[in-house]
């Protein structure tokens, strides 16, 4: 497989790059216009940038992974949310039309959206399932159902050949500290040195966490096996409650702390549960989850705890 990664300086592309190099791929890993080394650089608002990328790489697959993916951010900044999210998608598809009107094979664009695009929804609609109507309820999933729309309008009217993976939380070492099992992790571990506190927004709030090494290997498998125009929710279909994580995070971390709430971390609109159904994923690849959530928490602490300068839990 020849693939071109956007996004691949981020955190999922750190992993799906591992994946994709264990599987024997050949790899153009896109990195921003700013990035330096092993990264292209890649500027999704500068079309000659993007059709020298793809002219460069003659991939078989795009993964489409770049993107403005904070939610908050999105709130505070919504135009360029849309700018990159949206209008950026908008010029992958453009440079991909201008390749294959070369006469050179069109590749598979494999585009990482979010389970944000749902929005709200009743009680009875859970788990939720692909056919859903979309009601993005910040700009954030307004920008990725957009994004959606885009791409599969392209697969539509130019047989362009699209697959969507519409990804819930995925979790995992590394992972900015901006999003929620992440902060927690970092705020345990230098809880650990200091004894600060530990702020928290909403406990109450049920997710669907999956690892992001099962998350890249559901984006492989799609890749390679994902029926053109079909989206597909990669997620781990069980609901958690946020307490419940930060609760194990603390067992595992061995660590007294004081629990704060902190208003500035509350969301506007939060949902208080999301969970997904991966049905249509395991049916088509033979998919399934292989880290547990106790795995996965542990890595995250783990990680954590050298990176602020102590020794991890032991076992």
């Amino acid at each position: 497989m020849r693939a071109l990664v956007t996004g691949a300086s981020g955190f999922v592309g750190g992993y799906l790059l591992a994946a994709l190099r264990t599987r024997g791929a050949e790899l153009l890993a896109c990195g921003g216009p700013g990035d330096k080394g092993e990264f292209f650089p890649l500027d999704l608002g500068n079309l000659d940038s993007v059709r020298a990328a793809v002219d460069f790489a003659r991939p078989d697959v795009i993964f489409h992974l770049a993107a403005q993916t904070f939610v908050p951010e999105s709130l505070a900044s919504p135009a360029q949310t849309y700018d990159v999210n949206v209008l950026g998608t908008a010029t992958l598809t453009q440079a991909v039309r201008d390749y294959a009107a070369t006469g050179a094979r069109a590749p598979r664009i494999l585009f990482t959206s979010s389970a944000e695009v749902y929005g709200r929804r009743e009680a009875a609609e859970f788990p939720l399932r692909e056919h859903l109507d979309l009601r993005p309820a910040n700009p954030y999933a307004a920008s990725k159902a957009a994004a959606e729309a885009v791409l599969l309008a392209e697969a539509r009217c130019f047989r362009m050949d699209v697959v969507v993976a519409r990804a819930f939380n995925h979790i995992g070492p590394g992972q900015n500290d901006r999003f929620v099992v992440a902060s927690m992790a970092a705020q345990l571990a230098a809880a650990a040195l200091h004894r600060t506190p530990l702020l928290v927004g909403n406990l109450e709030a049920s997710r669907d966490f999956l690892d992001v090494r099962d998350v890249v290997d559901a984006y492989v498998m799609l890749a390679e096996r994902g029926e053109r125009g079909e989206v597909y929710n990669v997620c781990s279909g069980n609901a958690v409650k946020i307490r419940d994580v930060l609760g194990e995070l603390i067992r595992i971390a061995h660590v007294p702390v004081e629990v704060r709430e902190d208003p500035a971390r509350m969301r506007p609109l939060d949902t208080p549960l999301y969970v997904g159904s991966n049905e249509k994923l395991r049916a088509l690849t033979g998919w399934e989850p292989d880290i547990s959530l106790r795995h996965s928490l542990r890595d995250i602490y783990e990680a954590a705890a050298l990176a602020a300068g102590n020794a991890p839990a032991d076992s």
